[in-house]
């Protein structure tokens, strides 16, 4: 099993495909194995790095508070670890918060960035609705079982006409959750790094490529939320996706992966051969 101490932490990772390096960082509570939708299409041009953060999976599950800064210093040591001086990152949703933290601490360290449905926190951002709050950061979802929680997960991430018709990616996102499931210390732990962020400020600091991407249908966050990235980081592309939710890899899998294998293209230095 691929495991590696960065700093104070073991990490558990995967490598697919070759080529140069795109490190994709899950989300809030979700482990790399939620990348199935998307990431074997990515490693047919790029070698992927997946791997569990801090709290989830394979990874180890501190019971202390995490930060953003916390967390991208884990993608730093991983990365130590296994070679990679520098590389593309895709963050979605918390992974996004900890990519633009990654990119501001490690500048030198990133070639081009991708943030998914993700946000820039603190005052400058759009807040969710009180409704997604009390989803994320619901104390009595720790008395549900491991099922019933990736079950009440599913409207929040896809509209019920996807969740209608792909019940084979519905039934794959509950076996992968139930594989290695997030404790709740561990869900309270990420949840701090999500509401202690905010890099309104610093969003100018970021200078390589970068693109936004998101749905238009995003029930846990407004995809205003991506406009107010692209607007603050210099040059920014921004790409919203119609008819898609927070899991917009999963549910427009084809039209995201196309925008970004594009983008990465076109600023990748094998785009530029």
């Amino acid at each position: 099993m691929p495991v590696v101490k960065a700093g104070d932490i073991n990490l558990y990772y995967e490598i697919l495909g070759k080529g140069e390096p795109l490190t994709l960082i899950m989300g809030y509570g979700l482990s790399s194995g939620h990348w199935f939708a998307i990431r074997d299409i990515l490693a047919r041009e790029y070698q992927v790095i997946l791997f569990d953060n801090r709290g989830t999976g394979r990874s180890d599950k501190p019971d202390i508070p995490y930060t953003a800064k916390m967390m991208a210093d884990d993608v730093a040591g991983l990365l130590d670890k296994i070679g990679i001086t520098a590389t593309n990152v895709f963050g979605v949703s918390m992974g996004g918060v900890i990519a633009q933290e990654f990119t501001l601490s490690y500048p030198q360290r990133v070639k081009n960035l991708i943030l998914g449905c993700t946000t820039c926190g603190g005052p400058g951002a759009v807040p969710t609705t009180s409704e997604a709050i009390a989803f994320l950061f619901d104390p009595g979802r720790a008395n549900l079982s491991e099922e019933k929680k990736a079950e009440s997960t599913v409207p929040w991430l896809w509209n019920k006409d996807f969740v209608d018709k792909n019940p084979a990616a519905i039934k794959r996102f509950i076996a992968t959750s139930l594989e290695y499931p997030t404790p709740p210390h561990a869900l309270v732990s990420q949840g701090n790094a999500l509401v202690t962020f905010d890099s309104y400020d610093r969003l100018p600091d970021i200078k390589v490529p970068t693109l936004v991407i998101c749905g238009d249908n995003d029930r846990l966050i407004p995809f205003e939320n991506s406009r107010i990235l692209a607007s603050r980081i210099p040059g920014a592309e921004l790409a919203i996706i119609e008819n898609a939710g927070h899991g917009f890899i999963t549910d427009s899998t084809e039209k995201s992966s196309k925008i970004i294998l594009d983008f990465l293209r076109r600023h990748s230095r094998a785009g530029r051969r």
